[in-house]
């Protein structure tokens, strides 16, 4: 049946008298069944038109309700600049309810917020699509900032119904935003204020949904702060802890994992690459040219997937693991030349240009001395000889055996 406006306030009215944060965050959803019935209800909608109900609900109730019919009506018209304005005025308007309330409210707080991030989404790509200049998602990630605010400050509520459970979800969501617009040195700030207060509860607390969103973004942050040691611990507890069903956001955490474990010798087994057939096809033709020592076939890749690997931060970290190649290359030759401990250099040359890189002596000698600093040979250069001279045991360890090799990049 049909919900008309008289209906829809006083099911607002019951949900913030029984303190149902669910059913509130349902009702305030511009998605829901109602909305339409709504729209109808009024076709085109100005704030005169409600002049019968404006006082109906306490404030700001009264208010919400209206822009609620506005963002439905805006949203059913594809007019998702005004649907982000209006909504922004909603969450102006709820967070001075919210900031006198408990943590019932989080359902609440967190639906709306998401709608003004999806609904600033919509906006900037219609305005993008139409050569026109639109700023929301910067605007909603600074609404969203002051509601983390909100959250965090709560000193009144008793623990369990504290504001504060809505900390991690609300930083999920503004680093979100932070990524998209390019503006993630701001993210700086949030995670400062969440150091700073120490009467936070634990992480681990929290529903794993935003504790793996918190880790996905710490590990980002530490990734491109080159703290790979740090990116690779938060990331795979994001990755592990991260629903099995959510496959796209499995394939976000591994789209940095991989090339971390990558970099410490770790190569992907096939069955995981299996069942993420987008990484597959960036990532296989690297680990395929590590496993044969094809430097060739690891330079073709790296040009193939240049652009892509640039958009995602990745190219450094894949131009990097070249060594791992290097190094099975010259183990290759190892291994064919009867696994003796003096190999001339002319040998290393020799299995270069093999692989098809032409490249001088010194240069070739000057690859081996930096495998050996490394750890990827054990051995000393006789330069005196020009010979290679190789542990009797070990004498190429097993990539992912050496000592913290995430520090040396």
């Amino acid at each position: 049946m049909p919900m008309d406006f008289s209906t829809f306030i006083v099911q607002l009215n019951d949900a913030i008298v029984l303190e149902n944060g669910p059913n509130l965050a349902y009702l305030l959803r511009p998605t829901s069944p109602h909305g339409k019935d709504l729209v109808k209800e009024f076709r085109n909608p100005t704030r005169a038109s409600f002049g019968p109900y404006e006082g109906s609900m306490e404030s700001p109730w009264d208010d919400i309700a209206i822009q609620y019919v506005l963002i439905c009506t805006h949203v059913a018209k594809k007019r998702y600049i005004e649907a982000f304005k209006e909504e922004s005025q909603l969450v102006s308007f709820f967070l001075r309810f919210f900031t006198e309330n408990r943590g019932w409210t989080l359902p609440a707080l967190f639906s709306i917020l998401r709608d003004l991030r999806d609904l600033a989404m919509d906006a900037d790509f219609h305005a993008k699509y139409n050569n026109q200049r639109s700023d929301c998602m910067e605007e909603s990630a600074r609404i969203i900032a002051k509601a983390f605010g909100n959250c965090i400050t709560d000193r009144m509520s008793p623990p369990d119904q504290s504001r504060k459970w809505g900390v991690y979800y609300v930083v999920g969501l503004v680093l979100k935003c932070y990524f998209r617009v390019k503006r993630i040195s701001l993210s700086k700030n949030i995670l400062r204020a969440l150091e700073a207060n120490n009467d936070i509860p634990a992480l681990s607390l929290f529903p794993r949904s935003h504790q793996v969103t918190y880790r996905y973004y710490l590990g980002m942050l530490s990734f491109l702060n080159e703290e790979f040691i740090k990116s690779e611990e938060e990331l795979t507890l994001a990755f592990y802890n991260c629903h099995i069903d959510a496959h796209g956001n499995q394939e976000r955490i591994l789209a940095y994992l991989i090339p971390l474990r990558i970099l410490q010798g770790q190569l992907p087994s096939a069955e995981l690459m299996k069942r993420f057939p987008v990484l597959d096809e960036i990532f296989s033709p690297f680990t395929t040219a590590i496993r044969l020592g094809d430097l060739k076939a690891y330079d073709v890749a790296l040009e193939k997937w240049e652009t892509r690997l640039l958009e995602l931060n990745l190219w450094l970290s894949i131009e990097k693991a070249r060594e791992l190649c290097l190094r099975s290359l010259f183990r290759r030759m190892w291994v064919a030349t009867g696994k003796g401990t003096r190999i001339p250099i002319s040998m290393f040359h020799t299995a270069l240009s093999i692989s098809g890189i032409d490249v001088p002596d010194e240069e070739a000698e000057c690859l081996v001395a930096n495998m050996i600093y490394r750890n990827f040979i054990r051995g000393y250069i006789s330069h005196e000889k020009q010979m290679v001279v190789l542990a009797s045991t070990n004498a190429f360890p097993r990539a992912a055996d050496r000592p913290s090799p995430l520090t040396m990049i």
